[in-house]
């Protein structure tokens, strides 16, 4: 059994490695990982690291930044794993969670699963603010959108089984990966399966990216791919 690890990368010199480091150090018993990463055209350093450690993983290049959407779905065309994983390249996710958010998958209990950070009561942190409300209420607009009972949409640690991923039509450029697969998965009837997660949140003056504009897309992507199907 293969995991796909997707790592969209932008300007993050100072965590890639690390990250790297965290994920090769995870071992999950049967399970092959196959690392896969997109550099978005970094300017601060990254691209360099990346090439002199691009024999090691799958590293694609983007020429110009297209923006964390566009990195994803490179990713998809390079993936090979029957499970797929989407892993931000800062330090805010913890690759120790694997093997409990693949466990619902390898035991055909779901097919799609999400990490939730609202159902790990130790998580007492968040980036700020107008991160967590936002996260809130996108998580509370696709509840009443699509009828789910989600406790966290904006997860970046999303788990597909890769069959099902791939079989969806994704249009997404930038942070508006998230509400664009939920709606799309919620349409066809999936169930989406959420797992506690830790959660290490950092801010905007640690390179935190998403910012006010990304939140109203977000918005606008729900409720879009409810009105039109």
């Amino acid at each position: 059994m293969k995991l796909s690890i997707i790592i969209p990368c932008y300007n993050e010199k100072q965590t890639i490695l690390k990250i790297l480091k965290r994920i090769n150090n995870v071992a999950i018993p049967d399970i092959e990982k196959e690392i896969i990463i997109i550099d978005d055209a970094s300017t601060d350093g990254t691209r360099d690291l990346l090439k002199r450690n691009n024999k090691k993983y799958k590293v694609i290049f983007h020429k110009k930044n297209q923006g964390k959407g566009s990195a994803i779905r490179s990713g998809l065309n390079e993936a090979t794993g029957s499970i797929i994983l989407i892993q931000d390249a800062d330090l805010e996710y913890n690759p120790e969670d694997y093997a409990k958010l693949i466990q619902p998958i390898l035991h055909n209990e779901a097919k799609v699963v999400y990490g939730s950070r609202e159902r790990n009561k130790e998580n007492k942190q968040h980036s700020g603010l107008q991160f967590y409300i936002g996260g809130l209420f996108l998580t509370w607009l696709t509840n009443f959108l699509y009828g789910s009972k989600l406790t966290d949409e904006a997860t970046c640690y999303k788990v597909f089984d890769a069959k099902i991923l791939k079989e969806i039509s994704l249009k997404c450029r930038r942070f508006e990966f998230c509400p664009e697969i939920t709606a799309k998965i919620l349409k066809q009837g999936i169930k989406i399966k959420e797992i506690p997660i830790s959660y290490n949140p950092r801010k905007k003056t640690e390179g935190k990216k998403i910012g006010f504009l990304d939140g109203l897309h977000a918005i606008w992507t729900l409720i879009r791919y409810r009105i039109s199907g």
